[in-house]
Protein backbone atom coordinates (compact mmCIF):
# COMPACT_ATOMS: atom_id res chain seq x y z
CA UNK A 1 0.00 0.00 0.00
CA UNK A 2 0.93 3.26 -0.94
CA UNK A 3 -0.08 6.40 1.51
CA UNK A 4 0.55 9.84 1.06
CA UNK A 5 0.36 11.66 4.79
CA UNK A 6 0.36 15.51 5.01
CA UNK A 7 3.13 16.30 7.30
CA UNK A 8 2.71 20.34 6.80
CA UNK A 9 1.90 20.99 10.02
CA UNK A 10 4.75 19.21 11.67
CA UNK A 11 6.65 21.40 9.62
CA UNK A 12 7.93 23.88 11.95
CA UNK A 13 7.08 24.37 15.39
CA UNK A 14 5.37 21.00 16.49
CA UNK A 15 1.99 21.77 18.64
CA UNK A 16 -1.06 19.75 18.97
CA UNK A 17 -2.06 18.47 15.39
CA UNK A 18 2.11 18.51 14.24
CA UNK A 19 2.66 16.63 17.13
CA UNK A 20 0.06 14.11 16.39
CA UNK A 21 1.39 13.72 12.38
CA UNK A 22 4.67 13.26 13.56
CA UNK A 23 4.46 10.69 16.09
CA UNK A 24 1.61 9.16 14.17
CA UNK A 25 3.97 8.86 10.88
CA UNK A 26 6.76 7.43 13.27
CA UNK A 27 4.79 5.10 14.53
CA UNK A 28 3.72 4.15 11.33
CA UNK A 29 7.05 3.34 9.95
CA UNK A 30 8.41 1.63 13.40
CA UNK A 31 5.38 -1.22 12.76
CA UNK A 32 5.14 -1.51 8.95
CA UNK A 33 4.16 -4.21 7.37
CA UNK A 34 5.83 -5.68 4.06
CA UNK A 35 4.94 -3.55 0.94
CA UNK A 36 3.66 -0.55 2.72
CA UNK A 37 5.21 2.89 1.64
CA UNK A 38 4.58 5.87 3.65
CA UNK A 39 5.52 9.44 1.57
CA UNK A 40 5.12 12.56 3.86
CA UNK A 41 4.44 15.44 1.99
CA UNK A 42 4.83 19.27 3.11
CA UNK A 43 4.92 22.53 0.88
CA UNK A 44 6.37 25.70 1.66
CA UNK A 45 7.90 28.62 0.29
CA UNK A 46 10.75 29.18 3.46
CA UNK A 47 10.96 26.03 5.22
CA UNK A 48 12.04 22.91 4.37
CA UNK A 49 11.41 19.88 5.18
CA UNK A 50 14.69 18.52 7.27
CA UNK A 51 16.35 15.21 5.81
CA UNK A 52 15.01 11.99 7.79
CA UNK A 53 12.04 14.13 9.86
CA UNK A 54 10.72 10.61 9.63
CA UNK A 55 13.21 8.05 9.06
CA UNK A 56 12.18 5.28 6.42
CA UNK A 57 9.20 7.55 5.15
CA UNK A 58 10.01 9.14 1.58
CA UNK A 59 10.00 12.69 1.58
CA UNK A 60 8.43 15.34 -0.52
CA UNK A 61 9.16 19.35 -0.24
CA UNK A 62 8.06 21.36 -2.55
CA UNK A 63 8.58 25.03 -2.55
CA UNK A 64 5.12 26.33 -3.15
CA UNK A 65 3.65 29.01 -0.52
CA UNK A 66 1.81 27.19 2.44
CA UNK A 67 -1.64 29.54 1.15
CA UNK A 68 -1.03 29.41 -2.57
CA UNK A 69 -1.34 25.35 -2.36
CA UNK A 70 -4.11 25.43 0.06
CA UNK A 71 -6.01 28.12 -1.67
CA UNK A 72 -5.57 26.04 -4.97
CA UNK A 73 -6.14 22.93 -3.17
CA UNK A 74 -9.78 24.15 -1.23
CA UNK A 75 -11.22 26.32 -3.87
CA UNK A 76 -10.33 25.00 -7.14
CA UNK A 77 -9.04 21.36 -6.32
CA UNK A 78 -6.25 21.85 -8.42
CA UNK A 79 -3.55 20.43 -8.97
CA UNK A 80 -3.55 16.89 -7.90
CA UNK A 81 -1.45 15.07 -5.27
CA UNK A 82 -0.52 12.83 -8.26
CA UNK A 83 1.01 15.65 -10.06
CA UNK A 84 2.55 17.43 -7.05
CA UNK A 85 4.36 14.37 -5.54
CA UNK A 86 5.35 12.68 -9.03
CA UNK A 87 3.51 9.83 -8.13
CA UNK A 88 0.43 7.91 -7.63
CA UNK A 89 -1.10 6.73 -4.21
CA UNK A 90 -3.62 3.89 -2.81
CA UNK A 91 -4.32 6.38 0.25
CA UNK A 92 -3.89 10.15 0.82
CA UNK A 93 -4.84 11.95 3.97
CA UNK A 94 -4.63 15.14 5.09
CA UNK A 95 -3.90 16.64 8.52
CA UNK A 96 -6.95 19.26 8.34
CA UNK A 97 -10.41 18.77 7.79
CA UNK A 98 -10.42 19.81 3.93
CA UNK A 99 -9.10 17.32 1.11
CA UNK A 100 -6.04 16.91 -1.21
CA UNK A 101 -7.01 16.53 -4.39
CA UNK A 102 -6.25 13.08 -5.88
CA UNK A 103 -6.99 11.32 -9.22
CA UNK A 104 -6.96 7.49 -8.09
CA UNK A 105 -6.74 7.51 -3.89
CA UNK A 106 -8.81 6.98 -1.47
CA UNK A 107 -9.03 10.15 0.01
CA UNK A 108 -9.23 10.98 4.18
CA UNK A 109 -9.41 13.79 5.98
CA UNK A 110 -8.37 14.07 9.80
CA UNK A 111 -10.65 16.56 12.25
CA UNK A 112 -9.26 17.16 15.50
CA UNK A 113 -12.28 19.56 16.55
CA UNK A 114 -15.36 21.53 15.20
CA UNK A 115 -14.80 24.85 17.06
CA UNK A 116 -14.26 26.33 13.84
CA UNK A 117 -18.03 25.87 13.42
CA UNK A 118 -19.40 27.56 16.29
CA UNK A 119 -16.49 30.03 16.61
CA UNK A 120 -14.96 30.90 13.77
CA UNK A 121 -13.55 34.08 15.78
CA UNK A 122 -11.47 31.94 17.63
CA UNK A 123 -9.62 30.61 14.73
CA UNK A 124 -7.06 32.15 12.25
CA UNK A 125 -8.13 34.47 9.36
CA UNK A 126 -7.40 31.13 6.52
CA UNK A 127 -9.08 28.68 8.69
CA UNK A 128 -11.97 31.64 9.48
CA UNK A 129 -12.13 31.80 5.32
CA UNK A 130 -12.47 28.19 4.16
CA UNK A 131 -13.29 25.73 7.46
CA UNK A 132 -16.89 26.74 7.93
CA UNK A 133 -17.92 26.82 4.30
CA UNK A 134 -16.32 24.09 2.87
CA UNK A 135 -15.92 21.54 5.75
CA UNK A 136 -19.08 19.54 5.76
CA UNK A 137 -19.04 19.34 1.95
CA UNK A 138 -15.46 17.69 1.95
CA UNK A 139 -16.14 15.79 4.35
CA UNK A 140 -19.58 13.95 2.88
CA UNK A 141 -16.79 13.09 -0.11
CA UNK A 142 -14.07 11.74 1.96
CA UNK A 143 -14.05 8.41 1.43
CA UNK A 144 -13.36 8.26 5.51
CA UNK A 145 -13.09 10.69 8.06
CA UNK A 146 -10.27 10.02 10.81
CA UNK A 147 -11.18 11.49 14.51
CA UNK A 148 -9.07 11.73 17.38
CA UNK A 149 -11.41 11.21 20.25
CA UNK A 150 -14.98 9.67 20.98
CA UNK A 151 -16.52 13.20 21.48
CA UNK A 152 -15.33 14.52 18.15
CA UNK A 153 -16.44 11.31 16.18
CA UNK A 154 -20.01 12.39 17.77
CA UNK A 155 -19.72 15.90 16.71
CA UNK A 156 -18.85 14.94 12.92
CA UNK A 157 -21.99 12.32 13.62
CA UNK A 158 -24.32 15.15 14.74
CA UNK A 159 -22.68 18.17 12.96
CA UNK A 160 -21.61 17.27 9.72
CA UNK A 161 -23.98 14.55 8.90
CA UNK A 162 -21.83 11.97 8.78
CA UNK A 163 -22.55 7.93 9.36
CA UNK A 164 -20.73 6.58 12.06
CA UNK A 165 -19.34 3.65 9.86
CA UNK A 166 -17.16 6.55 7.90
CA UNK A 167 -15.77 7.59 11.02
CA UNK A 168 -12.80 6.35 12.35
CA UNK A 169 -11.39 7.63 16.25
CA UNK A 170 -7.31 7.34 15.95
CA UNK A 171 -6.60 8.37 19.27
CA UNK A 172 -3.00 10.51 19.94
CA UNK A 173 -0.62 8.46 21.85
CA UNK A 174 0.91 9.02 25.46
CA UNK A 175 4.66 9.49 24.98
CA UNK A 176 7.17 6.99 26.47
CA UNK A 177 8.74 9.10 29.17
CA UNK A 178 9.30 7.36 32.15
CA UNK A 179 7.27 8.11 35.38
CA UNK A 180 8.74 10.30 38.03
CA UNK A 181 9.93 9.27 41.09
CA UNK A 182 7.95 12.43 43.06
CA UNK A 183 7.40 15.41 42.60
CA UNK A 184 9.59 18.33 42.75
CA UNK A 185 10.88 19.05 45.94
CA UNK A 186 11.50 22.79 45.09
CA UNK A 187 11.20 24.84 42.49
CA UNK A 188 7.84 23.05 41.51
CA UNK A 189 5.02 25.37 39.44
CA UNK A 190 1.37 25.47 38.19
CA UNK A 191 1.61 24.58 34.12
CA UNK A 192 -0.32 25.53 31.16
CA UNK A 193 0.92 23.93 28.06
CA UNK A 194 -0.61 24.99 24.80
CA UNK A 195 -0.54 27.81 21.98
CA UNK A 196 -2.32 31.14 23.47
CA UNK A 197 -4.60 31.72 21.85
CA UNK A 198 -8.45 32.53 22.70
CA UNK A 199 -10.13 28.68 22.33
CA UNK A 200 -7.50 27.93 25.38
CA UNK A 201 -9.18 30.15 27.72
CA UNK A 202 -6.05 31.77 29.43
CA UNK A 203 -7.74 35.04 30.29
CA UNK A 204 -9.84 32.72 33.25
CA UNK A 205 -6.90 31.02 33.95
CA UNK A 206 -5.13 34.26 34.94
CA UNK A 207 -7.80 35.44 36.87
CA UNK A 208 -7.89 32.50 38.79
CA UNK A 209 -4.54 32.47 39.77
CA UNK A 210 -4.52 35.97 40.41
CA UNK A 211 -7.22 35.09 42.99
CA UNK A 212 -5.08 32.04 44.35
CA UNK A 213 -1.90 34.86 44.87
CA UNK A 214 -4.27 36.79 47.40
CA UNK A 215 -4.92 34.13 49.04
CA UNK A 216 -1.76 32.26 49.08
CA UNK A 217 0.98 34.66 48.01
CA UNK A 218 3.47 31.92 48.35
CA UNK A 219 1.53 29.73 45.60
CA UNK A 220 3.91 28.34 43.03
CA UNK A 221 4.82 30.57 40.06
CA UNK A 222 2.68 29.92 36.85
CA UNK A 223 4.49 28.84 34.10
CA UNK A 224 2.79 29.59 30.47
CA UNK A 225 4.47 27.28 27.91
CA UNK A 226 3.77 27.69 24.19
CA UNK A 227 3.36 29.57 21.05
CA UNK A 228 1.92 33.17 21.33
CA UNK A 229 0.07 34.73 18.65
CA UNK A 230 -0.18 38.36 18.33
CA UNK A 231 -4.10 38.39 19.58
CA UNK A 232 -1.88 36.86 22.75
CA UNK A 233 -0.40 40.33 23.44
CA UNK A 234 -2.49 41.74 26.26
CA UNK A 235 -2.07 38.25 28.07
CA UNK A 236 1.25 38.73 27.84
CA UNK A 237 1.23 42.47 29.01
CA UNK A 238 -0.91 41.39 31.72
CA UNK A 239 1.22 38.67 33.04
CA UNK A 240 4.11 41.24 33.45
CA UNK A 241 1.98 43.45 35.43
CA UNK A 242 0.69 43.78 38.87
CA UNK A 243 0.04 41.83 40.57
CA UNK A 244 1.10 38.49 38.30
CA UNK A 245 4.44 40.17 37.56
CA UNK A 246 7.12 38.25 38.66
CA UNK A 247 4.75 35.22 39.25
CA UNK A 248 3.73 34.48 35.70
CA UNK A 249 6.64 32.82 33.39
CA UNK A 250 6.17 33.02 29.54
CA UNK A 251 8.28 30.07 28.76
CA UNK A 252 7.25 30.31 25.32
CA UNK A 253 6.99 26.78 22.98
CA UNK A 254 9.41 24.44 24.54
CA UNK A 255 10.48 21.80 21.32
CA UNK A 256 8.69 18.42 21.51
CA UNK A 257 12.40 17.09 23.12
CA UNK A 258 12.28 19.52 26.02
CA UNK A 259 8.58 19.13 27.51
CA UNK A 260 9.58 16.07 29.58
CA UNK A 261 11.56 18.29 31.92
CA UNK A 262 9.21 21.01 32.22
CA UNK A 263 6.32 17.99 33.21
CA UNK A 264 8.64 17.22 35.62
CA UNK A 265 8.94 20.22 37.02
CA UNK A 266 5.27 20.64 37.68
CA UNK A 267 2.84 20.02 40.75
CA UNK A 268 -0.11 20.05 38.61
CA UNK A 269 -0.99 21.08 34.74
CA UNK A 270 -3.83 23.16 34.08
CA UNK A 271 -5.94 23.28 30.98
CA UNK A 272 -9.25 25.27 31.10
CA UNK A 273 -9.82 25.22 27.20
CA UNK A 274 -13.29 26.16 25.78
CA UNK A 275 -12.66 23.13 23.81
CA UNK A 276 -10.37 20.14 23.42
CA UNK A 277 -10.35 17.92 20.55
CA UNK A 278 -8.11 15.37 23.16
CA UNK A 279 -5.66 17.47 24.75
CA UNK A 280 -2.48 15.96 24.30
CA UNK A 281 -0.64 17.74 27.50
CA UNK A 282 -3.57 15.95 29.68
CA UNK A 283 -1.80 12.65 28.46
CA UNK A 284 1.66 14.09 28.59
CA UNK A 285 1.12 15.23 32.52
CA UNK A 286 -1.12 11.98 33.42
CA UNK A 287 2.48 9.61 32.02
CA UNK A 288 5.22 11.95 33.80
CA UNK A 289 2.82 11.47 36.81
CA UNK A 290 1.98 14.91 37.48
CA UNK A 291 -1.91 15.68 38.21
CA UNK A 292 -4.29 17.39 35.70
CA UNK A 293 -6.94 19.70 36.56
CA UNK A 294 -9.15 20.29 33.12
CA UNK A 295 -12.44 21.66 31.54
CA UNK A 296 -15.69 19.61 31.90
CA UNK A 297 -15.77 20.55 28.24
CA UNK A 298 -14.69 18.85 24.92
CA UNK A 299 -12.86 15.74 24.93
CA UNK A 300 -10.95 16.55 28.38
CA UNK A 301 -13.15 14.67 30.75
CA UNK A 302 -12.82 11.74 27.97
CA UNK A 303 -8.94 11.64 27.97
CA UNK A 304 -8.67 12.07 32.27
CA UNK A 305 -11.32 9.99 33.06
CA UNK A 306 -11.78 9.77 36.62
CA UNK A 307 -7.80 10.83 37.20
CA UNK A 308 -8.40 14.56 36.38
CA UNK A 309 -10.08 17.48 38.51
CA UNK A 310 -12.58 18.43 36.44
CA UNK A 311 -14.02 22.69 36.40
CA UNK A 312 -16.34 24.77 34.31
CA UNK A 313 -14.05 26.69 32.16
CA UNK A 314 -16.54 29.82 32.32
CA UNK A 315 -15.82 29.68 36.14
CA UNK A 316 -13.05 31.41 37.29
CA UNK A 317 -13.51 31.10 40.98
CA UNK A 318 -14.15 27.29 40.86
CA UNK A 319 -10.45 27.20 38.89
CA UNK A 320 -8.84 28.76 41.78
CA UNK A 321 -10.55 26.65 44.50
CA UNK A 322 -9.62 23.74 42.25
CA UNK A 323 -5.84 25.06 42.26
CA UNK A 324 -5.83 25.67 46.16
CA UNK A 325 -7.25 22.64 47.22
CA UNK A 326 -4.99 20.13 44.86
CA UNK A 327 -1.84 22.07 45.69
CA UNK A 328 -2.37 22.08 49.24
CA UNK A 329 -3.31 18.30 49.87
CA UNK A 330 -0.73 15.92 49.16
CA UNK A 331 -2.87 13.22 49.46
CA UNK A 332 -4.66 14.19 46.81
CA UNK A 333 -1.73 14.50 44.44
CA UNK A 334 -0.68 11.36 44.86
CA UNK A 335 -4.18 9.70 44.08
CA UNK A 336 -4.75 11.54 41.35
CA UNK A 337 -1.16 10.65 40.10
CA UNK A 338 -1.46 7.00 40.43
CA UNK A 339 -5.11 7.05 38.70
CA UNK A 340 -3.35 9.46 35.84
CA UNK A 341 -0.31 7.07 35.36
CA UNK A 342 -3.01 4.54 34.67
CA UNK A 343 -5.36 6.21 32.70
CA UNK A 344 -2.23 7.16 30.17
CA UNK A 345 -1.13 3.49 29.81
CA UNK A 346 -4.66 3.23 27.58
CA UNK A 347 -3.15 5.96 25.09
CA UNK A 348 0.15 4.33 22.23
CA UNK A 349 1.35 5.37 19.13
CA UNK A 350 1.11 1.50 18.30
CA UNK A 351 -2.46 1.36 18.62
CA UNK A 352 -2.52 4.92 16.69
CA UNK A 353 -0.61 3.22 13.74
CA UNK A 354 -3.03 0.33 13.53
CA UNK A 355 -6.51 2.48 13.54
CA UNK A 356 -4.57 4.53 10.75
CA UNK A 357 -4.45 1.44 8.99
CA UNK A 358 -8.04 0.79 9.65
CA UNK A 359 -9.17 3.49 8.24
CA UNK A 360 -6.95 3.16 5.10
CA UNK A 361 -8.54 -0.16 4.29
CA UNK A 362 -12.17 0.68 5.09
CA UNK A 363 -11.48 4.24 2.95
CA UNK A 364 -10.58 2.17 0.21
CA UNK A 365 -13.29 -0.05 0.42
CA UNK A 366 -15.88 3.05 0.88
CA UNK A 367 -13.97 4.55 -2.82
CA UNK A 368 -14.57 1.22 -4.21
CA UNK A 369 -18.17 0.95 -3.12
CA UNK A 370 -18.66 4.78 -4.67
CA UNK A 371 -17.08 3.45 -8.25
CA UNK A 372 -19.51 0.25 -8.50
CA UNK A 373 -22.48 2.42 -7.15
Amino acid sequence: MRILLDYRPALRARTGVGQYVHEAASALIATAPAGEALTIFSSSWKDRLVPHAVPGAYAIDQRVPVRVLNFLWHRVEWPSVEFMAGADFDVVQTAHPLLAPAKHAARLVTIHDLDFLEHPERTRAEIRRDYPELAARHAARADQIVVVSEHTAREVESKLGISRDRISICSPGAPDWPRRDAEPAEGGCILFLGTLEPRKNVGTLLDAYERLLAMRPDAPPLVLAGGHPPEAASLLERARRAPLAGHVEIAGYVPPDERAALFNRALALVLPSHLEGFGMPAAEAMTIGVPVIVANRGALPEVVGDAGRLVDPADSLALTTALAEVLSTPHMRREMTERGWRQATRYSWAATAARLREAWHTAIAHREARRRG
